[in-house]
């Protein structure tokens, strides 16, 4: 009896580290976005839109970051980034970011 509760008891203490890990990589990617929201206000304020990339940038960072949320609340098996594919960005239905010029 004790031999299959082993490996669920060592299955648990590896998600643990995991999970561990990804608390750090959350707070490093909180951070980032903190940064892009900021950016993106400073977009705003200057150019009259957001930035187009980081539109895109932001709203994979922030799947990213429920994907992280999913697997530390055990409402997922599977690893965020770099054990699956980064997110893709989704159509943004806020503001339309501003047009890129060119030199």
């Amino acid at each position: 009896m004790s031999e299959q509760r082993e490996p669920r008891h060592e299955s648990l203490l590896l998600r643990l580290l995991w999970m561990v890990v990804f608390f750090f990589v959350w707070q490093l990617a909180e951070l980032l976005l903190a940064g892009v929201v900021l950016a993106q206000l400073v977009c705003r304020l200057v150019q009259g839109a957001p930035s187009g990339p980081l539109l895109g940038f932001g709203d994979s960072l922030s799947q990213y970051l429920a994907q992280i949320g999913r697997f530390g609340t055990f409402n997922t098996e599977r690893k965020p980034w770099p054990f699956a594919d980064w997110p893709l960005p989704r159509t943004p239905d806020g503001e339309a970011p501003a047009a890129e010029t060119r030199p």
